[in-house]
């Protein structure tokens, strides 16, 4: 597949990632995670604080991912395949390194990591999905 489109794609992925996520972390689930984080302490940065160049290169990077990936390796181009496949993707990562955490670290517990990794799964199948069908276009 041409690269243009899949560095595109990853593009429009990370953006749909980074408002999906505000949405969801940021505003609708702020109070649960809050209620479920572990012992550390001042480990979340304020709203004022928050370091949006790094934030927004984490969601693109993320977008590109599953673009290389879809593009490259899979052949996904459907909105289904692609929130097929992102749902996975994405909850297997999630599930690996919110486990990780939640073994070696007081960052939240055991029902946030696993109410995180949903999260995560509901997330990366959006943006798998509009990843999909936009490497679909044209075809």
């Amino acid at each position: 597949m041409n690269a243009n489109k899949i560095l595109l794609a990853g593009l429009i992925g990370g953006v749909v990632f980074l408002v999906i996520g505000y949405l969801l972390w940021g505003m609708a689930l702020t109070s649960f995670f809050d209620s479920h984080r572990g012992s550390a302490s001042g480990v979340m940065r304020a709203d004022e604080d928050m370091q949006w160049v790094p934030l927004i290169l984490g969601n693109i990077t993320w977008g590109l991912l599953i673009a290389i990936i879809f593009g490259r390796w899979a052949g996904i181009s459907t909105f289904a395949t692609g929130a097929k496949a992102g749902a996975l993707i994405g909850f297997l990562m999630s599930f690996s390194y919110d486990m990780i955490n939640f073994a070696t670290a007081n960052l939240m517990d055991f029902t946030g990591a696993i109410v995180n990794t949903i999260t995560m799964a509901v997330v990366t199948a959006l943006v798998g999905g509009v990843i999909g069908w936009f490497l679909g276009r044209g075809n």
